[in-house]
């Protein structure tokens, strides 16, 4: 049982609760202590999540996935537990991890005491740590267009909305793609190194068997930009199955490189290279989940 809760708190999430009220109802009567702490610029979670390393029980993170990714990288390789209480539009991690979406049920869970720590994995791309994915192509620019108008409108539709808008776009890029020693070559549109498949729909994986605690990374690429390719790796992702037009594979250390410098997206964080050396850091978070778990 958890004795004190710091709460890491983006007041600029998906949603508009009133969650301190909500803390407040469910914690004071709990034994367990609680502190909020309201953030209010980029990398402020992840300084005080590190900060808060060691010192509290837990820390939990109340906004989207990058309130979360942020307070993850604080955390990482420490014994500290996070703790996830869903406030954006995908909740990526509690869909993965079958953490309550729903606020008042995930503040429940920490006061009342049923749940159990998972030591799940990391992964770093040129040493500096992740917690869900990079992406590269059309897979970055879905996430980098869609504006907050369209994420508060069409919540995470907004994602396939802007994958459309970007097909027009999208040439393929010549990557070169090492996976433990052994060396592939693949034109591709799109490109994505995961650590967690979940897509934003609890129960939904990128392609099956991706999973955040075997030790491993899934390497995706998705060669064309027509939408009749778009269909079948959607259809694909929807019925759960393999498809042959997301080229798949599974490694720890993935070295990938291209002639030119390319845009990507380390979880939240943008930025650009035309190399990139990744591996997974197995077991490296330990995260408060519901003990009984689909």
């Amino acid at each position: 049982m958890l004795n004190h809760l710091d709460i890491i708190i983006n007041p600029g999430s998906g949603k508009e609760e009133p969650i301190l009220s909500w803390l407040a109802k469910a914690l004071d009567p709990s034994p367990v202590t609680w502190k909020a702490h309201v953030i209010n610029t980029i990398g402020e979670a992840a300084t005080l999540a590190k900060d808060l390393a060691g010192k509290a029980s837990a820390v939990a993170a109340y906004g989207g996935d990058g309130t979360v990714m942020e307070v993850a990288r604080g955390l990482y390789k420490t014994n500290t537990p996070l703790a996830i209480i869903p406030g954006g539009t995908a909740n990526v991690m509690a869909k993965e991890l079958s953490i309550p979406v729903d606020t008042q049920a995930a503040i429940a869970l920490l006061a009342g005491g049923d749940y159990r720590i998972l030591p799940i994995d990391m992964a770093l791309v040129n040493d500096a740590p992740f917690l869900i994915r990079i992406n590269m192509g059309i897979f970055a620019d879905m996430v980098t267009e869609a504006s907050t108008e369209l994420k508060d409108r069409w919540g995470q539709w907004a994602y396939g909305i802007t994958a459309l808008q970007t097909l027009q776009k999208a040439t393929p890029v010549s990557y070169g793609l090492e996976v433990d020693g052994e060396t592939f070559t693949q034109d591709a549109v799109a490109v994505t190194i995961m650590n967690a498949g979940n897509i934003g729909r609890q129960g939904y994986s990128m392609l099956p068997g991706i999973s955040v605690t075997d030790g491993l990374l899934d390497v995706v690429m998705l060669d064309d930009a027509d939408i009749f390719t778009l269909l079948k790796a959607t259809t694909s992702t929807a019925l759960q199955t393999e498809s042959k037009v997301l080229r798949h594979w599974r490694g720890k250390e993935i070295r990938l490189w291209t002639e030119e410098k390319q845009t990507y997206i380390r979880d939240d964080e943008t930025d650009e290279a035309r190399l990139w050396h990744v591996k997974v850091a197995p077991h490296c978070l330990n995260v408060i989940v519901p003990h009984e778990q689909p």
